[in-house]
């Protein structure tokens, strides 16, 4: 698998940067939008939170793009940290494939 040594831009960076500070929205408006708790909002743009199916649906409703632009930028993110986080690196590298029986 080959992928960039730079960490891509995280879903809270995306989130604030080309959403919410273009539409000159602040995060307790998101949430209102989004009809949750302004925590939540608080926690996404703040990358404590990640983003499930449901919210990928959500953020796509209110923003106008696909629940597929939400679940990429979280998988971008989760795989790189997968393969640059030491411990869980190593412990992928340990997996082998399997011999097919004929």
């Amino acid at each position: 698998m080959l992928m960039t040594k730079r960490k891509p831009a995280s879903v809270g960076e995306i989130l604030t940067e080309e959403f919410l500070e273009p539409l000159g929205l602040t995060q307790g408006e998101l949430a209102a939008a989004m009809g949750v708790a302004r925590k939540h909002a608080n926690e996404l743009c703040n990358d404590r939170r990640a983003i499930t199916a449901d919210t990928a649906l959500i953020l796509a409703r209110v923003f106008e793009t696909s629940p597929d632009f939400w679940l990429n930028l979280q998988r971008r993110i989760d795989l790189w940290e997968a393969m640059n986080t030491p411990k869980r690196k190593e412990r992928i590298q340990r997996a082998r494939p399997v011999k097919k029986v004929a």
